[in-house]
């Protein structure tokens, strides 16, 4: 499984789950405490927001732990306001890695790190800004079509 953070500039924090490994609310609490130290480490800019930044998560159960329900809380940990929606909206990123990854086959947990970091850093700040700002259009086919799936 890869959990991926990105902003409309680049990949700002993965992580890379091993084979049998799962998310859970304290998991994915401890994922948001590394995503805020890459982000003072690699976005010093956004100190400047520091009550400005919105964090858009899907639904999944592990996102809605009791440590995670409402800014306070994850406000206590890191400057995120949160924004949910339901669904996943992340179309533009894995789509793209999909085909990337059509018909390779990886002979270690190393190998694929190694070809994520390449691939992540293959990808110009258009491409990052071009996921982002389908967003709202891609909300709105998700809110016509009732929920159901869409390409």
């Amino acid at each position: 499984m890869l959990c991926v953070w990105w902003d409309q500039e680049s990949v700002i924090y993965y992580e890379l789950l091993k084979p049998g490994e799962t998310i859970n609310a304290h998991r994915y609490h401890q994922q948001l405490i590394k995503l805020h130290r890459a982000l003072r480490e690699k976005k010093p800019h956004y100190r400047k927001r520091h009550d400005k930044l919105i964090f858009l998560h899907d639904n999944a159960s592990s996102h809605n732990g009791p440590k995670l329900l409402g800014d306070t809380q994850l406000g206590s940990v890191t400057p995120f306001r949160l924004l949910t929606r339901p669904g996943t909206f992340d179309y533009h990123l894995f789509s793209s890695m999909s085909h990337a990854l059509a018909e390779r086959h990886f002979h270690s947990y190393e190998d694929v790190r190694k070809w994520l970091d390449e691939w992540f850093a293959s990808k110009d700040e258009e491409f990052f800004w071009r996921g982002i700002y389908k967003l709202p259009k891609r909300w709105e086919k998700y809110i016509v079509s009732e929920g159901k799936y869409f390409e």
